[in-house]
C-alpha cells in the first residue's frame, strides 16, 4: 500500500472508515468499534497533539531567526494580520447573506427543537459555563492571554497556542538582535530541532490512514449508535441548517479563495487545490487546525513551494487566529438559532455580529467544536438565548470537520499570497 501517494492513501483509510461505520449500524457493532477500533483513533489524534506545540515553537523560531531583518518580520507580520481579518470579514458576511437568505429556521419543527434542547441540554450547559468564563474576564482579557507568565506551563497545553507563538516569535526576534557569531550556535539548535521534528511528522503521517479510518468509523457509531432511523430523521430536521453552512462554506473555498489566488498570485487555484489536498483531508478528519498543522506546513513547502521563512510565520499564526469556517458557522448558526426562536433581528444585530464573530474566532483555540464555546458569546450580544445551541450540537461535528477545511485553506490562500509578495517561493512551483 506505501506504492500509493499518502492522500490516496488515507482516502482508502475515509472509504474503509465510512464503510465500517455503516456495517456496524446494521450488524450492532457498536461495542467493537468503541473498545477495538476507536482507540487507534484516539492515539493518532494523541500523536498529533504531541507534536503540536514543538512544531508551532521550533519552526516559528527558526522561520523567524531566517529573516535576518525586523523590518522584514514587521513588513510580513502586518500582511498577515491584514489578510487574516479580511478574509475573516468577507467569510462572516457571506455566511450572513446565505443565512437570511435561505432562512433555515423556518423549516425546523418545533416538536424536533423540543427534543433536541432536552437531548443535548447538558452539553448545552458545558458550552455556555464556559462561555461565561470568556464573558465575565473582560474585553481586553484575550489580549492578555496573549502573554504567558511561564513559557512551559503555556507548552503544557495546546489550549495555549497563542501564548507559545508570543513567546516563539519574541525569542525569533530577539536572536535575530542579538549578535551573530553568539546566535549562530542557538539558530543551529533550533534549526536541528526542526529538522528532526520534520522527520517525527513524517513518521506520524504514515500512521495517518489508520488513524483515519478509526475516527470516521466511530464518529458514525457515536452519531447513529444502533438505530439508522433515528440517525436519517435527526439529520432530515437539521438538513437545511447543515445545507446553509455547507453552501457558504462551499462560496468561500470556491469563489472567494480563487479570486485570492487569480489576483495576487501566480498559482492557479486547480494546482493549489491538488497540492493542498492531504492537508485538506487531515482537516476533515481531525476536525482541528492545530492538529492539521503539521500537514499543512508540509503541503505548503513541499507541494506549493512556499519558503520555510513564510511558512513557519504564517501558517501557525494562521492556526490560532485564522478561523475563516468558523466564523462562517457562528454566522449561520447565530442567525439560525434566532430564527428558530422567532427573533427577528435588525440590521444593527446583523453587524454586532459580524463584529463578535470576528473577535471571538480569533480568540477560538484550534481545536474540535472550538466555536461552539464562542458561538455563545455571539448569542448573547444579540440577545438571543444560548440555551438554543442545544439545536446545532447533534450535527456540529461533522460540519466542524468541513469548516476545518476553510480553515486550513483559508490560512494556505493567505501564506501563498504573502509569499507572492515577498518572493518567498524556493522556486516557481510546478503547478498547471
Amino acid at each position: 500500500m506505501k506504492k500509493f501517494p499518502l492522500h490516496i492513501r488515507i482516502f482508502i483509510g475515509m472509504f474503509l472508515g465510512i464503510a465500517l461505520g455503516i456495517l456496524s449500524i446494521f450488524f450492532n457493532l457498536g461495542p467493537f468499534i468503541a473498545d477495538w477500533v476507536k482507540p487507534f483513533g484516539t492515539i493518532f489524534i494523541n500523536l498529533l497533539k504531541l507534536i503540536a506545540i514543538p512544531l508551532i515553537l521550533v519552526s516559528l523560531i527558526s522561520g523567524i531567526s531566517n529573516l535576518k531583518d525586523i523590518s522584514k518580520l514587521s513588513r510580513i507580520g502586518g500582511k498577515t494580520m491584514g489578510l487574516y481579518l479580511i478574509t475573516t470579514v468577507i467569510a462572516i458576511t457571506i455566511g450572513l447573506v446565505t443565512v437570511n437568505t435561505i432562512k433555515p429556521g423556518n423549516f425546523l419543527s418545533k416538536e424536533k427543537q423540543v427534543e433536541l434542547s432536552a437531548k443535548y441540554a447538558q452539553d448545552a450547559n458545558l458550552k455556555v459555563s464556559d462561555a461565561k468564563k470568556l464573558k465575565e474576564s473582560g474585553p481586553l482579557q484575550v489580549i492578555v492571554d496573549i502573554v504567558p507568565d511561564n513559557i512551559f506551563g503555556a507548552a503544557s497545553s495546546n489550549r495555549n497556542m497563542l501564548q507559545v507563538i508570543f513567546f516563539a516569535i519574541l525569542f525569533g526576534i530577539a536572536l535575530i538582535m542579538a549578535p551573530e557569531q553568539k546566535g549562530i550556535p542557538v539558530k543551529g539548535f533550533f534549526d536541528g530541532v526542526n529538522e528532526v521534528i520534520l522527520k517525527i511528522v513524517d513518521m506520524v503521517m504514515q500512521y495517518a490512514p489508520i488513524g483515519v479510518m478509526a475516527l470516521l468509523a466511530a464518529l458514525i457509531v457515536d452519531v447513529a449508535g444502533n438505530n439508522p432511523k433515528q440517525a436519517l430523521e435527526l439529520f432530515s430536521a437539521l438538513g437545511v441548517y447543515a445545507i446553509t453552512v455547507l453552501l457558504s462554506l462551499a462560496l468561500m473555498v470556491m469563489v472567494i479563495y480563487p479570486l485570492a489566488m487569480q489576483l495576487f498570485t501566480h498559482i492557479k487555484y486547480k494546482a493549489f487545490t491538488k497540492g493542498i489536498l492531504p492537508a485538506q483531508i487531515m482537516a476533515f478528519s481531525t476536525s482541528s487546525s492545530a492538529a492539521t498543522l503539521p500537514v499543512t506546513m508540509e503541503c505548503a513547502e513541499k507541494n506549493i513551494g512556499i519558503k520555510e521563512e513564510i511558512s513557519s510565520f504564517v501558517l501557525p499564526l494562521g492556526a490560532t487566529i485564522n478561523m475563516d469556517g468558523t466564523s462562517i458557522h457562528q454566522a449561520v448558526s447565530a442567525v439560525f438559532i434566532a430564527q428558530a426562536f422567532g427573533h427577528d433581528l435588525t440590521v444593527v444585530d446583523q453587524l454586532i455580529i459580524v463584529l463578535t464573530a470576528t473577535l471571538s474566532s480569533i480568540g477560538a483555540a484550534a481545536v474540535p467544536s472550538a466555536g461552539l464555546i464562542t458561538l455563545v458569546i455571539v448569542l448573547g450580544a444579540i440577545g438571543v438565548s444560548p440555551e438554543g445551541l442545544a439545536l446545532i450540537i447533534a450535527i456540529d461535528r461533522p460540519l466542524d470537520m468541513c469548516r476545518t477545511i476553510v480553515n486550513v485553506t483559508g490560512d494556505s490562500v493567505v501564506a501563498s499570497i504573502v509569499a507572492t509578495t515577498e518572493d518567498g517561493f524556493r522556486k516557481e512551483p510546478s503547478m498547471n
